[in-house]
């Protein structure tokens, strides 16, 4: 049975949970505040509409390109440091923005944060991990994700308050006590474990992962501007040979940094995957609903911003009960069944058009989170829980960028079903309809999320043990 590095009291593994989960509601509320209030941003700083979306665009660019970096660095040097050094930087590099004298140096510094950003992720579950035995990973990893629907719902509220009052400066300034707080508790509770074997970082597979990843994130974030022409092909195409060179040098690589043993792991390539598909899913809900909200019923922004705090508020209460019950029922039920949800909550969203009753547009939304929240700790709890011990930091890397992957797929997938579908049309319904095409692509993904999660294999049921 697997346990701790060092055997922790009860009330000390709660502590490094509080930890983590300070660091990821404060990454989450940043990405949350920070969307809400780039139109103001813009305005403060002078900037064109292409410049202020490389404040979103670089930071999800450079925390994908480097997250499996941050995890193998964490399985050979400690969690804790790596830890503890992200949450530093992410307060240092947030205070920075805060003083930024144009967009270029927000840019510069938010792909600082990034960095740090990538720190946490990769470290985040690993130290989780490793704090819990394995018959309470879920309900720890349950409350993480917690934290990060909070920081989701209160973003954009919080956002527009603080905007209003003291200005788009006030969104990052924010950031610096509450990491000043989590430095402080991470160097008091997260124990720092015994490194069990040294090894080397595999520089060629990290730059070929960063570009390869680079090329792939930014067509399909920039795809939709760039009308899939010619240079988005063309990133694609360098993208894939980039990511093929990739693979090719980590099966001869001594130390890779990404260990592809993991993936003959049905348990582990099942949730890496099933992951990726609820990312896609679930971004594709966040790009097309405020067009339906706002241009298709007419809603003003603020009622809309409220309208759309349903789904998390929904995955903020299934999380911890569903890795709760995880637990004690294993993985692949509780996965399957959220992702079935996913799947007819946005069946159900395919189907709204100009006069369908909003309690009616909320309920599928909320069928929606309910899905995703009771996806998320499970599935989590699996991926972890298939990797060795030595491996732990590899798999949270794994299963932080199939999240972020998942975010630009999502987001890219969706605006470019929707701009096809309305490219030419001008009939009132043109734009219902493209939404709605949208919406039934994503449950399509989510459909395949669900049949990956069923067949993951009796390995992730209850008590699986990590090595």
């Amino acid at each position: 049975m697997h346990r701790p590095e060092r055997e922790m009291k009860d009330g000390a593994k709660w502590w490094v949970l509080v930890t983590v989960g300070i660091g990821t509601f404060m990454s989450a509320l940043n990405g949350s505040v920070v969307n809400a209030v780039l139109p103001v941003m813009r305005r403060g700083l002078h900037a064109d509409f292409a410049t202020i979306e490389w404040v979103v665009t670089i930071y999800l660019l450079v925390v994908s390109g480097l997250l499996l970096l941050f995890g193998r660095l964490g399985d050979l040097r400690g969690h804790k440091t790596w830890f503890v050094s992200g949450l530093a930087g992410f307060a240092a590099a947030s205070g920075l923005c805060c003083l930024a004298p144009d967009a270029t140096f927000v840019i510069l510094f938010r792909a600082l944060q990034a960095i740090a950003a990538a720190m946490l992720f990769a470290n985040s579950p690993a130290i989780l991990t490793k704090s819990f035995p394995p018959e309470q990973r879920g309900q720890a990893l349950g409350l993480q994700a917690t934290m990060t629907y909070l920081g989701l719902t209160v973003g954009p509220s919080l956002g527009g308050l603080l905007a209003q009052r003291w200005g788009w400066r006030a969104v990052f300034a924010i950031n610096v006590p509450i990491g000043a707080v989590a430095v402080c508790m991470a160097l008091r509770f997260v124990q720092r474990e015994k490194i069990e074997k040294r090894g080397g970082i595999d520089v060629a597979g990290a730059t070929l992962l960063f570009t390869g990843l680079l090329g792939l994130l930014l067509a399909l974030n920039r795809g939709h501007a760039w009308r899939w022409g010619p240079p988005v092909v063309a990133l694609l195409a360098a993208s894939a040979v980039l990511l093929s060179l990739f693979v090719a040098v980590e099966r001869r690589a001594r130390s890779p940094i990404l260990d592809l043993a993991l993936f003959r792991e049905r348990a582990f390539s099942a949730a890496s995957a099933s992951a990726l598909l609820n990312y896609i899913a679930v971004y594709g809900i966040l790009f097309l609903f405020p067009f339906y909200l706002i241009e298709v019923r007419g809603l003003g922004p603020a009622r809309a911003g409220l309208l759309l705090t349903v789904q998390p508020l929904v995955m903020t209460v299934a999380a911890p009960l569903s890795g709760i019950a995880s637990d004690r029922i294993g993985t692949r039920t509780p996965t399957t069944l959220g992702m079935a949800l996913l799947a007819a909550g946005l069946l159900w969203l395919s189907r709204l058009d100009p006069r369908t009753p909003l309690i009616e547009a909320e309920l599928a939304l909320a069928l929606c989170g309910l899905g995703t929240g009771i996806f998320i700790a499970p599935n989590n709890s699996g991926l972890m829980g298939a990797a060795p011990r030595a491996r732990q930091g590899i798999a949270a890397g794994v299963l932080a960028t199939a999240r972020n992957l998942g975010m630009a797929m999502g987001v890219g997938l969706a605006g470019a079903i929707f701009t096809t579908a309305l490219r030419g049309r001008e009939e009132p319904g043109a734009l219902t309809s493209a939404v709605d095409a949208g919406f039934l692509a994503a449950a399509v993904a989510a459909a395949l999320g669900a049949a990956a999660s069923a067949i993951r294999g009796a390995g992730v049921e209850a008590g699986q043990r990590t090595r």
